[in-house]
């Protein structure tokens, strides 16, 4: 309603010819004597007449209607201008900024009763809880016994039982050969002593022993991976590997070490006496009395090792003689 008013105190109603009706119908007169139930008039209407009839029946809805149709336009109205586009705001480093309400501000503790978290900062008086650090485990239940120990357990895990070894791959070996920063010792075989000296791995990270492997090497421009004589003395060793060094004419020698002998390998200085090498346990014994595996206790191994015999070479020679006989 109040925007029906607004809008009638733009119009100058006038009266036809009426000794009392011939005057400019004020606003004021306007909202007192017409009700206001349609939609009011445009701005653009400027003035309208209304007859002695329209007044006398005092109906707005029978009056508004002529007045849209009696009204006079002003000649001097003129076109509205074109809109003004908005300003094409650039997006530079200085007015950049994150939308509203993007970030909340965090609550800051301890700052006066004001803020609704000053003095204890919402932990209360005292207790565990007050303390700095002072959380309780989730696990915790007041005292009782917690559910995991009210469970039974059952079975195990081969995880408590690994042995994990370090992987040495044979063209990194030969390659520490070639620098000169491993030297193959002329009396014995090359262990794993000899390589953390030379900083194939560290003895830190030898647990339980090492194990030779051929790894993704190929046989490149320079020749197969493995281009020395190489005799080795090694925890586990695969097949593959077993086949490189022995192409080249070197031997491998699987030997069991236990944590005890794995020490006094690595760190004899720690040791007065040092001790004898364990016998391997049973669950090991088929690996190393293996010559698949060329195994320390294999007596194909040891006649190559004592006596310098090719065992497998003398059988085969053996079992083709006694074919061509």
């Amino acid at each position: 309603m109040a925007s029906v008013h607004k809008m009638l105190s733009r119009l100058s109603l006038k009266t036809a010819s009426s000794s009392t009706l011939s005057r400019t119908v004020t606003v004021g007169f306007a909202r007192r004597r017409l009700p206001l139930c349609l939609p009011v008039p445009s701005l653009a209407l400027a003035s309208a007449t209304i007859s002695e009839q329209m007044l006398q029946k005092n109906s707005f809805r029978t009056f508004l209607p002529a007045l849209f149709v009696r009204r006079e336009m002003s000649s001097a109205s003129e076109a509205l201008p074109p809109p003004v586009p908005a300003p094409v705001t650039f997006y530079t480093l200085n007015n950049i900024s994150d939308n509203p309400g993007a970030i909340k501000k965090k609550r800051r503790l301890g700052r006066g009763p004001g803020s609704s978290k000053g003095k204890t900062s919402g932990r209360g008086h005292k207790g565990q809880k007050s303390r700095s650090g002072g959380s309780i485990s989730p696990r915790f239940e007041g005292g009782q016994t917690p559910f995991y120990k009210r469970l039974p357990k059952r079975g195990f895990s081969n995880k408590n039982h690994a042995t994990p070894m370090v992987p040495i791959a044979v063209d990194r070996l030969q390659d520490y050969i070639d620098m000169g920063r491993l030297i193959p010792p002329t009396d014995r075989p090359i262990n794993m002593k000899d390589m953390v000296e030379a900083g194939l791995t560290k003895a830190s990270n030898i647990k339980f022993g090492c194990k030779l492997l051929l790894g993704k090497c190929e046989i490149s421009a320079s020749g197969p991976p493995v281009r020395s004589p190489i005799r080795i003395e090694i925890s586990r060793a695969s097949r593959t590997a077993i086949e490189a060094i022995e192409a080249a004419g070197g031997s491998v020698t699987t030997v069991h070490y236990n944590r005890l002998a794995l020490r006094a390998l690595l760190k004899p200085d720690k040791f007065a006496v040092l001790p004898r090498r364990a016998k391997p346990p049973p669950k090991l014994m088929t690996y190393y009395t293996s010559y698949d595996k060329r195994g320390f206790l294999a007596p194909e191994v040891q006649l190559r090792d004592n006596l310098g015999i090719n065992a497998v070479e003398k059988i085969s020679e053996t079992g083709n003689k006694q074919g061509a006989d």
